[in-house]
C-alpha cells in the first residue's frame, strides 16, 4: 500500500514552528532538511571540518518538512490543516505531493532518527543504530515503526524529564494514549515495579508490548487496547498522558479517580496557545505543581490538593 509524502519548503528560520504544525497533523514519521547552520553542527557532531560537496550545494535559506500521510489517512485534510496553520503563522510555504511505498518511506525516516540524550540519566537509541555511547545513563531501545512517536519531540522529550524526577523505585505507573510505550518502558527503566499502557489504537498497543520486551521489562508491563473509563481499575503513583489538549482536557476528570494522595499526573502535549485551556479545565482536586517548557511547548505536573486528598 501506498503512503503519501508531503514535502514542505519554507525558510529556515520558521523550521521548528512548521516542524511542529507537522507533528500535530500527523505526529508520526516525519523527519526534517535543514542545512542553514552545517558547518558548525557538523563540527560539533563529528568533529571535522570536511564537508561532502553535495551537502555544501544545499539550499541554506530554506528547509524542508517531509511528512508521511497513511494510507488510511486523508492527505487532503492534512495539506488543509497545514495551509490554515501556515497561514494563520504568516509562513510561506512551497508544498509538494506525491506517492511513496511504505518500505521507502521508512527507510528515509530511520536515515533521520539517530541515538538521543535525554534529561539526565536516559538515552533514546533507535534498534537499528549501533553508534552510541551510554556512559552512565539508562538506555532505551526503541523500535518506533512509522506510526509511533520517536521519543525526539520535545513533547515527549518533557514528559521524560518529569518521570526522572518522579519516578521512585517501586512505584506503580500508568500510560494514557501510550503510543510506542517509550514513556511506560522509561518508567520501568527508572526502576517501576509495574506500568500500564492503554491506547485506543491496536497496533499502538502492540508496539508498546514490542518496546517492553526489547528493553526486557515485558513481565512487567501490561498494553490494554480501550479508553481509559472503561478498561482501567485501581490508582497509580505516576500518571502520564503525552497526547493533544483537547484530549487531556477530556480525560482529566477521569484520571483523577485512579489518583490516591500522593500520585502525580504527567500532561504533555500542550502547545503555548492552548496552556490556559488546559489549566483552566483542570478538575476541582488538582493543582499543578510544576510545569516544563520547550520551544513552545508545555508539560505539566499535577498533584491532588490538600482538600482533596480529606475527601
Amino acid at each position: 500500500m501506498d503512503w503519501t509524502e508531503i514535502v514542505l519548503t519554507v525558510p529556515s528560520d520558521k523550521i521548528d514552528t512548521v516542524s511542529d504544525i507537522a507533528q500535530m497533523t500527523v505526529p508520526y514519521g516525519i523527519y526534517i532538511e535543514d542545512y542553514s547552520d552545517l558547518e558548525n553542527e557538523v563540527m560539533e557532531i563529528a568533529k571535522i571540518d570536511m564537508i561532502d560537496e553535495e551537502l555544501l550545494s544545499q539550499d541554506r535559506e530554506h528547509g524542508k518538512v517531509h511528512i508521511y500521510i497513511s494510507p488510511e489517512e486523508n492527505p487532503e485534510e492534512a495539506v488543509s490543516y497545514i495551509h490554515d496553520r501556515l497561514a494563520a503563522e504568516n509562513i510561506e510555504y512551497d508544498i509538494k505531493i506525491g506517492g511513496c511505498d511504505v518500505e521507502s518511506c521508512l527507510e528515509s525516516w530511520k536515515k533521520y532518527f539517530s541515538p538521543i540524550n535525554v534529561g539526565e540519566k536516559l538515552l533514546i537509541r533507535p534498534v537499528w543504530r549501533d553508534d552510541y555511547e551510554p556512559g552512565n545513563r539508562t538506555v532505551i531501545h526503541l523500535e518506533p515503526g512509522l506510526a509511533f512517536g520517536t521519543g525526539t519531540h520535545e513533547t515527549t522529550r518533557l514528559c521524560l524529564q518529569a518521570l526522572e524526577k518522579y519516578v521512585t523505585e517501586g512505584c506503580t505507573m500508568l500510560d494514557v494514549g501510550c503510543g510506542s510505550g517509550i514513556l511506560a518502558v522509561a518508567a520501568l527503566l527508572l526502576g517501576a515495579k509495574s506500568a500500564v499502557g492503554i491506547d485506543i489504537d491496536e497496533l499502538a498497543v502492540k508496539a508498546s508490548r514490542e518496546n517492553a520486551r526489547l528493553n526486557s521489562v515485558e513481565d512487567k508491563y501490561t498494553g490494554i487496547r480501550g479508553n481509559l473509563a472503561d478498561k482501567v481499575e485501581g490508582t497509580y503513583d505516576v500518571i502520564t498522558a503525552n497526547i493533544v489538549a483537547d484530549a487531556i482536557i477530556m480525560l482529566s476528570a477521569d484520571i483523577i479517580g485512579h489518583m490516591d494522595e500522593n500520585s502525580v499526573y504527567i500532561m504533555s502535549g500542550i502547545i503555548d496557545s492552548r496552556l490556559d485551556d488546559v489549566m483552566s479545565a483542570l478538575p476541582e482536586g488538582l493543582e499543578v505543581t510544576e510545569q516544563y517548557e520547550e520551544k513552545g511547548w508545555f508539560c505539566l505536573a499535577a498533584k491532588k490538593t490538600a482538600s482533596a486528598k480529606k475527601d
